[in-house]
């Protein structure tokens, strides 16, 4: 996520070429023609072209989400005046503040997942910053887990056909011994006298009040005497688990599986996030894929190329027949119906066969003197209209 400072700063819109009223389809339309122009490959050594790439999918990245457009509409909306940057005094010029600290405060704790936060992303910080003080709704409520992404490699057959397989996974859980709670078994947290179990203590500057997450409870609330020895008071710790993962068949390679509710588990009795799979696949010795279409070379010799021949090729399934008919070029593509990678509709692919004509280095003198014989008798090679350039330059 774009740190919430930053959005202040940069003109998502102005970046992508749109107008603040752009339709998803116009700002999808624009980041492609962009992307396209300004890809590193496209411009090998041209930093400029790199930077502006870069700035292109950071303003796609929050104007194609919606939950994260709206934010930055609203906060561009509230911030664009001014009044609140750097050194900005509050309009009954009254104490000088600076939003920056509140905003890099946000972000350190969206990213380490500090409890203060309570796992809450820039938009409750946002809300409650306005809210008028106290006791803010929603603040200790159930929580979204976080999601989580795991790398799994398989074997390029498995990718096509989908399996089933064991996948283990490291993350924070709720501590059995406390239940969360951070507490001594025997003991309970006391609540905090400061902001009195709201997590959150409000501060007048001016002509507005703020809420800022509780100092002496870390914005829990509550605060813990006895802490337990387990989690030493965190009320989490580092689980192990193991699932088994079932991979559908016809994934590629760089593609994301996502496992609804498989993340990490809600605080507070939320929903767990999701797990996301990024999938890697091996090479195979023998096939190679084009979309959803089987790829498999078989070499030839040259009689067979010049009389055609019925050849059995493998599959992932067996094997089939396919024939070669007279005069077949090398690197013609022949085709084999339904023999490919399965698609979601049911439907399969196609084994793409390409022949190859072999060329021996070595071979026998009877063979040599019948390649011979066979170069006297055939018709000349078709390269009048070569010869005819060579001869007129």
């Amino acid at each position: 996520m774009v740190g919430s400072k930053d959005w202040l700063e940069k003109d998502f819109y102005a970046v992508l070429g749109v107008t603040k009223s752009a339709s998803a389809d116009e700002i999808k339309k624009a980041y492609r023609r962009l992307a396209r122009e300004l890809h590193p490959d496209h411009n090998p050594g041209n930093a400029e072209a790199e930077d502006r790439f870069k700035a292109v999918s950071e303003a796609y990245d929050v104007l194609s989400d919606d939950r994260k457009r709206k934010e930055y509409d609203e906060m561009r909306q509230l911030f664009g005046s001014g009044a609140f940057r750097r050194g900005a005094r509050t309009g009954g010029g009254g104490t000088p503040f600076d939003l920056s600290d509140i905003f890099g405060d946000a972000a350190a704790a969206d990213a380490a997942g500090d409890r203060r936060f309570g796992g809450a992303g820039f938009s409750d910080l946002f809300s409650s910053i306005f809210s008028g003080g106290g006791r803010t709704a929603g603040r200790r409520g159930p929580t979204r887990g976080r999601d989580v992404e795991a790398e799994v490699l398989l074997d390029f057959r498995d990718a096509v056909n989908g399996a089933t397989l064991p996948l283990t996974l490291r993350a924070p859980g709720v501590c059995d011994t406390c239940h969360g709670s951070g507490a001594k078994p025997g003991s309970v947290p006391r609540t905090c006298p400061v902001c009195h179990g709201a997590g959150l203590v409000s501060t007048n500057q001016g002509a507005f009040s703020f809420s800022e997450p509780c100092r002496e409870c870390q914005g829990v609330g509550t605060i813990v005497d006895v802490k337990c020895p387990e989690c030493h008071g965190t009320g989490g710790v580092t689980k192990t688990r193991t699932l088994n993962v079932r991979i559908p068949a016809g994934v590629a390679d760089g593609q994301k599986i996502r496992l609804s509710g498989r993340g990490e588990p809600g605080a507070r009795g939320g929903p767990a996030g999701d797990l996301y799979v990024l999938i890697k696949v091996r090479e195979d010795p023998l096939y190679g894929r084009y979309g959803d279409d089987l790829t498999l070379s078989v070499p030839i010799t040259f009689p067979e190329a010049v009389n055609g021949v019925d050849l059995t090729v493998p599959t992932l399934d067996g094997s089939v027949t396919v024939r070669v008919p007279p005069g077949t070029p090398s690197g013609r593509v022949l085709r084999v119906r339904g023999r490919g990678v399965p698609r979601r509709d049911g439907s399969t692919g196609d084994l793409l066969v390409t022949v190859e004509v072999t060329i021996p280095k070595d071979l026998p003198e009877s063979a040599r003197k019948a390649l011979e014989e066979y170069a006297r008798a055939a018709p000349p090679a078709a390269r009048e209209h070569i010869e005819r350039q060579v001869r007129h330059g």
